[in-house]
């Protein structure tokens, strides 16, 4: 049986992988020159630019010029902020322990940007405190968390929200799916992916940047797979409610299965929609996507101690959409995990908005302001040791928000053989591993078939 992926993301890769192991032969188109989709990890280089437009980003500042920051020493980051969560618990980790691969990453716990500066964000007498609240909601019945999956986080502080358990419950949410507006944050599936993080480190970095985990992928992809790269697919082919292949230039390719990951959104752009339900091809275009303003800052100084750790802040009483912006400011990109050079330091930081609000530079600014401000409370003096630091919006950071008004649909469509995969499913987590564990959707769905 062949199988075709269009899009080799995290998503793609994954589902590509899991295929291999049952035994598929798979073939993974790459639009691009590189894996990783929009997780992926690139130089900053005279390519750098173009890159980033095609992924739905602009460049709002840098310092200095972007010409002068091509002339430096090399460093490598990530198109959008891209941490993984959960650790050994999160879906992309567990993804590569099931295929027998290991990569190397640096973990940490959160610390928290107040008044003063908290590290870790909760202390063993906080924990004391709230641990039995957290464990009720996070460990609630199933058949509890989907009827919590129509309640707003709004209302679940309006009932729990006091103390150190109110700033939990206004943080984690806005982390856990990329928005800022607690009226739209599913409490169920919050809780649900929070639950599935429980015990490992809430957040990770793959040494090596998250080129890391596409390579790790893409060698084993390799034993019963191929991978085209720079090869756009034109077009997916059904014929009486089937998907029976791909156009690639001018060439016609048949597949038993076809799995899209590209932003679902786009979908149509590759497929007809006439051979969709009215009603899912409306659902399917009307899907929101998430927003942030990234950030970038190389320093060839810095306290080590900040080495690995991450930290989150909250701005109240913005003009924003849901009225604060949370964000991240985070010290796991360094010359010890491979992205920048010898002794030199990267901060990657992003502040979470709409994606109205990202294409909007003047609002963009703003939350890049935000962010200034909330690294010089790490750091004070930290332009001194300053080689550059840019800053970039995205419309396109997450396929589909996690929300209660934007529903992530199923892996299968309505056609047959036909598939999605990536972060913009309905798979366990966020990002990275939203991405990953869509790959264990499509193949339940295809043993569901099967039996």
């Amino acid at each position: 049986m062949k199988a075709c992926i269009i899009g080799g993301g995290i998503g793609g890769l994954s589902t590509a992988s899991l295929l291999v192991k049952r035994g598929w032969k798979v073939d993974v188109y790459e639009r691009e020159k590189i894996l990783g989709g929009r997780a992926l990890s690139c130089k900053i280089d005279e390519n750098y630019e173009n890159l980033i437009k095609k992924f739905e980003m602009k460049l709002i500042s840098s310092n200095p010029s972007m010409q002068e920051i091509y002339d430096m020493a090399e460093y490598k980051v990530d198109l959008g902020f891209h941490l993984v969560g959960g650790g050994k618990k999160g879906g992309c980790i567990k993804l590569l322990k099931e295929l027998k691969t290991e990569i190397k990453y640096a973990g940490s716990k959160l610390g928290f940007i107040g008044q003063q500066i908290k590290y870790p964000i909760l202390s063993p007498k906080d924990k004391f405190s709230i641990l039995p609240r957290i464990f009720q909601l996070l460990f609630a019945r199933k058949s509890k968390i989907e009827e919590m999956k129509k309640i707003s986080m709004e209302e679940i502080i309006e009932k729990y929200g006091k103390g150190k358990m109110k700033l939990i419950l206004e943080l984690f949410p806005r982390l856990i799916t990329t928005v800022n507006d607690l009226s739209r944050i599913s409490a169920g599936e919050t809780f649900f992916a929070q639950r599935e993080l429980m015990g490992g480190d809430p957040v990770i970095y793959p040494y090596g940047g998250l080129s890391s985990i596409s390579n790790a992928l893409a060698k084993y992809i390799h034993k019963r797979g191929k991978i085209f790269l720079n090869k756009k697919v034109n077009k997916i082919l059904i014929e009486d409610g089937k998907a029976v292949g791909i156009e690639v230039g001018k060439e016609e390719r048949i597949y038993e299965l076809i799995i899209s990951t590209i932003p679902v959104q786009h979908f149509f752009t590759i497929a007809d929609e006439k051979e969709f339900p009215e009603e899912w091809v409306n659902y399917i275009k009307n899907l929101t996507s998430t927003g942030s303003v990234v950030s970038y800052h190389a320093l060839d100084e810095m306290d080590e101690n900040l080495l690995n750790k991450s930290f989150v802040f909250i701005e109240r009483n913005v003009d924003f959409e849901g009225n604060s912006v949370v964000g991240m400011v985070d010290f796991k990109m360094n010359y010890k995990n491979g992205v920048a050079p010898n002794k030199k330091y990267l901060i990657q930081s992003y502040a979470i908005c709409s994606p109205e609000e990202a294409k909007n530079k003047s609002k963009a600014m703003e939350l890049a302001e935000i962010i200034e401000k909330n690294i010089k409370k790490l750091i004070p003096d930290y332009e001194k040791n300053m080689e550059w630091r840019i800053y970039s919006s995205i419309w396109h950071l997450d396929g589909v928000a996690k929300t209660i008004d934007s529903i992530k649909p199923d892996a299968k469509t309505p056609v047959k053989n036909l598939y999605f995969a990536g972060d913009c499913v309905a798979s366990k987590g966020v990002g990275v591993n939203c991405s990953a564990d869509s790959a264990n959707l499509v193949i339940k769905n295809l043993e569901k078939e099967k039996s």
